[in-house]
């Protein structure tokens, strides 16, 4: 794949790539939830409240499920092209992911999400792309905010500016709670019903061109899965209280795999996490903040 040229890439920053209107309901809000590993207990009311409308203690939307108003750009990821800069689709990978609520999520709605290109950095073995997302309601309100970083392995040395960079030090403790939860070695064909359906996690012909041995795990699925953990252990399973995530993808996940989350109260507001894949002892998500209000 011939590298971009700088002036390509300059042209790319700042680019509106696309307005965006997602139409959702509650079938589509407990579909992501049971995407995300939902219930921990399907005869735990306070767990079934993420899938079941008709809960005895009320249905409630997961607040990840934000993450879903962008889908529609993920859908030109497997294209091959964004703004200019043309990639092979399987040679992608998702960084990291920021995602802030501003209040509960309604149980259905249109929202309509702003989706532009706000960077581009020269990592040397790879070009980074940051996206923001701004998502508003009918009414014009701002609803979520987001931002991710695309990683376009291959694409480095173009002559751009490398970017800051972030050192990240953990507490110096053991961890306050630790949640452990397998995934289903059909958990990707789940997630992807939400509406991120890249090949890389469904299709074993595809896979193998981006150096996997088969379909990989949805990075923000096995975030899904650590937002469940700390809203559980640290939140009394209360998704009013979510704030703010931030997270980095460290390494992929196979379906099936058991995630084990490790947490550190910080203070009342701020909990600081990584999660691994107890089968192979590797950290999969690091840099891990949640906020939580209240």
């Amino acid at each position: 794949m011939q590298l971009p040229s700088l002036d390509v890439v300059k042209r790319a920053i700042g680019v509106e790539l696309e307005r965006t209107a997602c139409r959702y309901n509650e079938r589509d809000v407990a579909l992501y939830a049971l995407g995300i590993g939902a219930p921990a207990d399907p005869l735990d009311q306070d767990e079934l409240k993420f899938v079941y409308e008709q809960s005895s203690v009320g249905f409630q939307v997961f607040p990840t499920f934000a993450v879903v108003f962008s889908y529609e750009f993920n859908r030109r990821v497997p294209m091959g092209e964004i703004a200019g800069i043309k990639y092979h689709p399987m040679m992608v990978v998702h960084g990291e992911q920021f995602l802030r609520v501003n209040r509960p999520l309604p149980k259905a709605a249109t929202v309509t999400s702003t989706i532009a290109i706000s960077d581009i950095y020269d990592k040397g073995s790879g070009l980074l792309m940051i996206i923001d997302i701004r998502s508003c309601l009918d009414d014009g309100s701002e609803l979520a905010t987001a931002r991710h970083s695309l990683f376009f392995r291959g694409l480095g040395g173009f002559g751009g500016e490398r970017g800051p960079s972030s050192r990240w030090v953990w507490p110096e403790r053991e961890p306050d709670f630790v949640f452990e939860e397998s995934t289903d070695v059909a958990q990707a064909l789940l997630y992807r019903l939400a509406g991120d359906d890249n090949p890389l996690h469904a299709d074993p012909q595809w896979v193998v061109s981006g150096g996997y041995e088969k379909p990989i795990l949805h990075g923000l699925c096995t975030m899904g899965f650590a937002a469940r953990a700390i809203i559980k252990r640290c939140a009394d399973n209360d998704p009013d209280r979510f704030k703010s995530i931030k997270v980095r993808f460290s390494r992929h996940v196979f379906p099936g795999e058991t995630l084990v989350t490790e947490m550190w109260r910080e203070s009342d507001h701020e909990i600081r996490f990584q999660t691994k894949v107890k089968e192979r002892s590797l950290v999969v998500l690091s840099h891990g903040v949640m906020q939580l209000r209240g």
